[in-house]
């Protein structure tokens, strides 16, 4: 059943070549989003790879990752915690750098965001090079956090950005 759903999620993602730049084959989710029972069903089959943790909170990555992550820490009744590109956040907050592949970029969160030994699920819509959830994760932890669970909607499997999070529950409900 999940496998199904998995399915028609895949159908609902649209590939546009060449954007943002030439080269790239983007993977478009607004489809998905746009139509409420399949973006409902995405949520579902998250909450299955998820069924044996003891979540506490959810927390997501800008911006995409704030989509799926709050709506599903509405569905598990958990709050939600954003980690944002630096300087979006109001209050006193933990950085973390990250490299890519022409320079780095950083992420943050509040300091105060998650409490000592609180089970945090982590969330984004796509698994690349994992250096962007790498450092998400390691914000969780500075904060005191454990990252019980890293899920993705969509994972580019030839970047094998999974073998950076190879400590880490890893998950992805579509692979390219």
């Amino acid at each position: 059943m999940m496998q199904e759903k998995i399915e028609k999620i895949a159908r609902a993602i649209r590939t546009v070549p060449d954007f943002p730049k030439e080269g790239i084959q983007f993977k478009d989710i607004t489809p998905l989003l746009a139509e409420a029972k399949l973006f409902a069903e995405t949520i579902e089959c998250f909450r299955e790879t998820i069924s044996d943790k003891s979540i506490q909170v959810v927390a997501g990555i800008e911006s995409r990752g704030f989509i799926f992550g709050a709506a599903l820490a509405l569905q598990l009744g958990v709050g939600f915690i954003p980690i944002r590109k630096p300087g979006k956040l109001p209050y006193k907050t933990f950085r973390q750098e990250y490299a890519l592949e022409y320079g780095t970029d950083a992420l943050e969160i509040h300091q105060d965001a998650v409490e000592n030994g609180q089970k945090v699920l982590l969330i984004d819509d796509l698994l690349a090079t994992g250096g962007t959830a790498l450092a998400a994760a390691k914000l969780i932890e500075q904060c005191g956090g454990e990252v019980v669970a890293i899920r993705f909607l969509i994972e580019l499997d030839f970047l094998k950005g999974r073998d950076r999070l190879k400590s880490y529950d890893v998950q992805t409900l579509i692979h390219f």
